[in-house]
């Protein structure tokens, strides 16, 4: 079981996430944009951060950043239908995050999850 911080601002898609996670065994902490995801990266630690990119007020890659900067041990996976967007290294997203490109079968996400938190 693993302790994941969801960022995700489509409240439906935030939702199946969540609860395709728990189903899975996970603890599920969710957040509706970067700025309310921060803070609570700031309240807890966390094994993975599972962010979209494209998120008012404070988008997924900036919110990587700053996670990577609190933990740098936290995993960090984008869930994006704009996946050349977090792989431009202009961007400066952490370079060993993941990217998961939507759309996606929710076993395929929680499979990914399994698998980026069992590499040491």
């Amino acid at each position: 079981m693993a302790a994941i911080l969801l960022a995700e601002d489509d409240d439906s898609m935030r939702g199946f996430l969540k609860k395709a996670l728990e189903k899975a065994g996970h603890v599920v902490v969710d957040a509706s944009q970067g700025d309310e995801a921060l803070t609570e990266l700031q309240l807890r630690e966390f094994d993975l951060l599972l962010t979209d990119i494209v998120m008012p007020v404070m988008d997924g890659i900036e919110l990587a950043r700053r996670a990577a900067d609190i933990d740098p041990a936290m995993k960090i996976m984008f869930i994006t239908g704009f996946a050349a967007v977090a792989l431009n290294p202009a961007n400066k997203a952490p370079q060993d995050a993941k990217v998961l490109s939507k759309p996606f079968h929710l076993r395929d996400l929680v499979d990914e999850v399994d698998r980026m938190l069992a590499a040491a």
